[in-house]
């Protein structure tokens, strides 16, 4: 398709047709499948401008119902996404520091110290990198007199130094000097931590490897243990190498020794033991591994000779859940690219009293252990909100979720929606009744001459529908189809659709959705699908604000098919109720601050008004102006959706025959000749074709 008009792409257009978007990489794909599979509102990252690690993040955030508008930006990098969206779980705002330029691992440097109430304020500053926070961070949470080395002239290392001494109750004053090296720095703590008098080479003027080289003679002295290398035969002690090398590597959680081959290179257990020692390193030593180094004379051999033991981050609290999630909210694809309706699992029942969910809280982390014998400190697992919805309730153990009623399961967005619904055993006729529930109705046969239904939720008609009347305020599913003589009379809040339609009048506001659909007359606020290489639309009067997607237009024989998208009749209609809805709630709005301003006026005095009054009133006007927002964003939505830049009002991917009318936006046009794979929208003030 050609798309590139718009950055924002159909998720359905996508979904159908994801192998002839060449912006899209397979992994972008499946993270846009998924999310419509899911439910969720794909719109949001449909954009070829995200990467997949970036879609995953918002498209977890969509799923756990979260502001997602917050960090969904492509400027933002998968981490900064991941940091932010795990800070709304915890209620943290992260955003005041994205906006002193914090990004990525020092996001979630900051996120875990606000995590853990500390007050890392008082010592951010702007130009810390993220190393240099942890060290902060780590310095707060062992209660420790950080100011010693917030300091950004010092880099992390030496940041790290001072800590450690700060851990260890030594006098760190001796070597907070940023200019001294971090390993200078080192040299001075291991002095003072071996209780040495450091004044002999705690200065400037000595460089870590003179530092280091009085550190251990003052060793030596103190000991007073002799060189065993300085003894003994001139001759021997010439030719005797010991040439080894011990490095640690992962921040201090794993020591290597390397022997190089050199001649006479005779390295001892007690020359690696030793080494080990004046390093300090005194946890995880790996005995077997220094003997096998030794006496297998492993040369030219990088060994581990000691390992600390990592931390382990706590789990994540999760729900167990004991019904399915994963019901087909898209039916399945048939061969010829058509949708079956006919097999697909609408919905799940449940029973007043049965278990749905179990809560399992989050685990607290285990500390680690390096190699110096440090403590490693270990995040702990991040809890999740409580489940929100209807139709259940919480047991007195408070993490057990229970079915209030007998009725159909739906996890839709986060939430669990458990509604009554009425199964109908048999066919539905004029013998049978009005039918009007409160809840869903699921109809195991068919719908004949006379038939009415009316339901607050969903109706699912399992087999066909002829002469009748359906009436819902959710989605109508007609899992065959409906075949009249213009007396089918089918109206929904949400989407319709079914296998075919003939001659049904259908009014929603959300898609309507078959494989063919002949001589109907349709009003959406939503988009007309018709679905697989054999699918048509023909005949009839097709009204969709949000446009029209089908294989087949018309037919050969010319029949007159008519379709107005855009902004319509129900266009108009739509701004109208809007305009209604807007006037109303601002009315509301108006009175609740007046009542506001009576409100503050009697504090101004002094006189005592009651807090649950304040609370109440306060609270009212936060909801009603959330409200009128989100009026005033569907207002916006609409209005975009049916602007000149509407990236396919009328997407034909088969034959549009002539014959066919395309209104778009009140602007006709009539085709005269038969075109294929054909997409139909408005350019300045004509209806043009665009090859697809």
């Amino acid at each position: 398709m050609n798309s590139q008009n718009s950055n924002v792409i159909n998720p359905r257009q996508l979904h159908l047709n994801m192998e002839e978007n060449a912006e899209y990489q397979i992994a972008q794909n499946q993270e846009i499948q998924l999310g419509t599979e899911q439910g969720l509102d794909t719109s949001v990252y449909s954009n070829p401008e995200f990467n997949w690690l970036q879609m995953e993040q918002i498209r977890t955030g969509l799923k756990d119902n979260l502001d997602v508008s917050v960090y969904a930006n492509p400027a933002y990098s998968y981490d900064t996404m991941r940091q932010i969206r795990l800070s709304l779980y915890s209620a943290i705002n992260l955003i005041p520091y994205l906006e002193r330029g914090f990004t990525d691992d020092s996001l979630e440097e900051i996120r875990l110290a606000l995590l853990d109430k500390l007050p890392l304020d008082a010592w951010l500053k702007d130009d810390m990198c993220a190393p240099q926070i942890h060290e902060v961070r780590i310095g707060l949470f062992e209660e420790l007199d950080v100011s010693a080395y917030s300091d950004t002239r010092l880099n992390w290392m030496q940041m790290q130094e001072i800590r450690l001494g700060l851990e260890k109750k030594l006098n760190v004053s001796l070597y907070t000097n940023y200019l001294f090296s971090h390993v200078q720095m080192k040299e001075i703590r291991l002095g003072l931590e071996a209780d040495l008098d450091v004044s002999s080479y705690c200065s400037l003027i000595y460089s870590a490897s003179d530092m280091r080289k009085t550190r251990l003679e003052l060793i030596d002295k103190k000991t007073c243990k002799p060189d065993p290398v300085s003894v003994g035969d001139p001759l021997i002690n010439s030719l005797r190498k010991k040439d080894f090398v011990i490095t640690i590597e992962e921040n201090g959680n794993k020591a290597y020794a390397y022997i190089p081959w050199i001649p006479g290179n005779m390295v001892t257990e007690e020359d690696i033991f030793n080494d080990l020692q004046r390093r300090e390193i005194i946890f995880g030593i790996k005995h077997e591994a220094i003997t096998k180094l030794i006496k297998k004379k492993k040369q030219n051999m990088k060994v581990l000779i000691a390992e600390g033991v990592p931390a382990v981050r706590g789990k994540d609290g999760w729900f167990e859940f004991f019904v399915r999630l994963d019901m087909p909210r898209i039916p399945a694809p048939l061969p010829d690219g058509g949708v079956d309706y006919v097999n697909i699992e609408a919905f799940e029942m449940v029973e007043e009293g049965e278990k749905i969910a179990v809560y399992h809280p989050a685990e607290k982390g285990t500390s680690g252990k390096n190699i110096y014998g440090e403590t490693i400190h270990a995040e702990d697992g991040i809890d999740k909100k409580p489940l929100r919805g209807e139709g259940f309730r919480i047991a007195p153990d408070g993490v057990t979720y229970l079915s209030k009623l007998n009725g159909k399961f739906e996890y839709i967005n986060g939430r669990i929606i458990i509604t009554n619904m009425l199964v109908v055993q048999e066919d539905v006729t004029s013998v049978t009744g009005k039918l009007e529930v409160d809840g869903s109705v699921y109809v195991i046969g068919s719908i004949y001459s006379g038939g009415y239904i009316k339901a607050t939720g969903d109706i699912i008609i399992e087999h066909n529908v002829e002469a009748a009347r359906l009436i819902a305020g959710g989605n109508i599913m007609i899992k065959k189809g409906s075949c009249s003589r213009n007396d089918c009379f089918i109206e929904a809040e949400g989407e319709v659709s079914g296998s075919f339609f003939e001659a049904a009048n259908i009014n929603a506001r959300g898609n309507v959705k078959a494989n063919y659909i002949m001589n109907s007359n349709i009003n959406t606020l939503g988009r007309v699908i018709v679905s697989g290489k054999k699918g048509v639309l023909l005949g009839g009067r097709i009204c969709a604000v949000k446009g029209v997607d089908t294989y087949n237009l018309g037919n050969s024989s010319h029949r007159k098919t008519l379709l107005e998208v855009g902004r319509n009749h129900l266009y108009e209609k739509e701004q109208v109720s809007y305009a209604g809805k807007r006037e109303v709630l601002l009315n509301e709005l108006n009175s609740l601050e007046a009542g506001w301003n009576k409100i503050l006026q009697l504090v101004a005095a002094q006189r005592e008004v009651p807090e649950d009054t304040v609370r109440k009133v306060h609270a009212t006007i936060v909801a009603k102006s959330h409200e009128l927002a989100q009026l005033d964003a569907e207002v916006s939505k609409l209005a975009n959706l049916t602007d000149q830049n509407m990236s396919a009002p009328v997407c034909v991917r088969g034959t549009a025959h002539a014959g066919s009318v395309i209104v778009i936006n009140t602007i006709s046009y009539n085709l005269s000749a038969n075109v294929n794979r054909v997409i139909f929208k408005l350019r300045n003030t004509h209806v043009v074709m665009v090859t697809s």
